[in-house]
């Protein structure tokens, strides 16, 4: 249950409030850019959570549970502070939103279906979706932090709208996959 991929896992669950707390003033770009780098360190474990269970025949049932449970936290509460602080906002907000519901419909669907002994694998769009994500709510923390550089908040912005374009995508896979079993 210890292992390195659960701890890791689980780092990236404890970070969220210290992620958020430095992305509660807006306009405090020294905590946008403090931020971006424990949001890119949690990327980072991200990745090696996965790859160290693989690689070393640690895969267990926390870290199969707590894994995705961890990436829904933080995606949750950055586009939340996000829209709070008005990173996101006005139209920007409906393609957070749709990222949200999408990350709850999911979730359910995903219970509903391991009920029934269904498993849906992560599709490959589905992982584009994934970094699409990342690198839209990456690119607008960095954009706090580099305030004069307008254009790395707008880069962001066009990659929330294009996560927002996968996250419909493949929510609505999901949900085909789902209907089946549904009586």
């Amino acid at each position: 249950m210890w292992t390195l991929p659960n701890l890791l896992t689980l780092s990236r669950i404890v970070a969220v409030p210290l992620l958020v707390a430095f992305l509660w003033w807006p306009g405090w770009a020294a905590g946008y850019g403090i931020a971006f780098a424990l949001y890119c360190l949690m990327g980072v474990t991200d990745y090696f959570d996965g790859y160290l269970a693989r690689a070393n025949g640690a895969v267990s049932r926390l870290g199969i549970f707590l894994d995705p449970i961890a990436d829904k936290i933080m995606v949750a509460a950055v586009v939340l502070i996000l829209v709070g602080t008005r990173d996101i906002a006005g139209l920007e907000v409906i393609a957070a939103l749709i990222i949200l519901l999408r990350e709850i419909a999911v979730s359910g669907l995903r219970e509903f279906l391991a009920q029934v002994q269904v498993s849906v694998p992560v599709s490959r769009l589905a992982k584009w979706k994934t970094t699409l994500q990342l690198v839209a709510l990456g690119g607008i923390i960095l954009g706090g932090a580099l305030p004069t550089m307008a254009w790395v908040h707008q880069v962001g912005i066009v990659a929330l709208w294009g996560a927002a374009v996968l996250t419909v995508l493949t929510g609505w896979d999901y949900l085909r996959v789902g209907l089946k079993h549904m009586d």
